[in-house]
């Protein structure tokens, strides 16, 4: 499967609560900012499906608001709960702009946030 680069937002312009939700290509993603820089995520609880944005972001893990299940922002794991990983995103910084990859084929319904 074929991905291509989007940019996104600038570098300095990322917001102060550390997260940003965007839609790329149909691809809900949820780019959080973490003490070793920032990574990229699919905005979906592998739970029930619901979207990670509104939850919390803490030593480097993104928690669901709906049942507190965890994920390593790094690698996507499930470090709090039995479920499925999340999909990460590849993610790099070009002349100051973040920019994020996602698969040039729409998401699934198993991809997609409850309601997106």
């Amino acid at each position: 499967m074929s991905e291509t680069f989007h940019s996104v937002i600038a570098e300095a312009d990322f917001p102060e609560e550390g997260k940003a939700a965007i839609m790329l290509g149909g691809w809900s993603v949820l780019i959080v900012k973490v003490e070793d820089g920032f990574r990229a995520v699919n905005d979906r609880c592998t739970h029930q499906a619901a979207l990670l944005s509104p939850g919390r972001v803490r030593r480097g893990a993104i928690m669901c608001p709906l049942h507190g299940a965890r994920f390593e922002a790094a690698t996507g794991r499930c470090i709090g709960g039995a479920y499925a990983d999340l999909r990460v995103f590849p993610l790099r910084i070009e002349g100051g702009m973040i920019e994020v990859a996602v698969p040039d084929e729409a998401p699934g319904p198993n991809e997609r946030p409850v309601g997106a």
